[in-house]
């Protein structure tokens, strides 16, 4: 979880920016680029994607700096920024298949693999399995409600962190979250 000092940090960083400075934007980039990038790989599923919109989102963030004002977080304007370039990148790629699937072998050679410290190598195919039905199933999910998914499971964003980047109220994200969580429930119920 991210600090207060930090968030306070952030702010400060980008009133610095707004005034012109860019080594606070250098810091600010250095600081977010990983988990909005992390971020948007989930939600898009393609490496060079994800890397594309993340250079979008801190163009944008650096566009706007004239008229950045403090009224939330500063991760909650970043990451209402990358959840609405990857909607739309949804929204327009939908009927294209052109995504990476996390179950085939990458282009590049890298693994997306998370490294297991399991010893046997039985142990990690099941785990292995586990996770990429767990994947299969998030992809499978409305975006919105995958947007939110990801944003509370792995940013670990609070509800009303959540609220403001999809732009709806915080019953609407419980609301989305629950339907979200109760379909991933039905979905994987068989690895219980």
């Amino acid at each position: 979880m991210t600090s207060a000092f930090a968030l306070e940090r952030d702010t400060e960083l980008m009133l610095r920016v707004r005034d012109g400075d860019s080594v606070s934007f250098g810091l600010l980039l250095e600081r977010h680029r990983g988990p909005v990038i992390h971020f948007l790989y989930r939600m898009v599923l393609n490496d060079a994607i994800a890397e594309e919109l993340a250079q979008e989102v801190f163009l944008r963030v650096y566009r706007s700096r004239a008229s950045y004002e403090p009224t939330a977080k500063f991760t909650t304007w970043l990451f209402r920024i990358a959840t609405h370039l990857a909607l739309n990148w949804i929204r327009d790629k939908k009927n294209e298949k052109k995504q990476t699937r996390l179950d085939e072998d990458p282009e590049d050679g890298i693994s997306r693999q998370v490294v297991d410290l399991r010893p046997t190598v039985e142990q990690k195919m099941v785990r292995d399995v586990r996770l990429q039905e767990v994947r299969n199933a998030i992809e499978t999910l409305p975006s919105n409600q995958r947007a939110a998914v990801l944003m509370h499971k792995y940013q670990e964003m609070e509800y009303s962190q959540i609220a403001k980047i999809l732009r709806c109220s915080e019953s609407a994200v419980k609301s989305l979250l629950f339907r979200a969580y109760e379909t991933l429930r039905l979905r994987l119920a068989h690895m219980a």
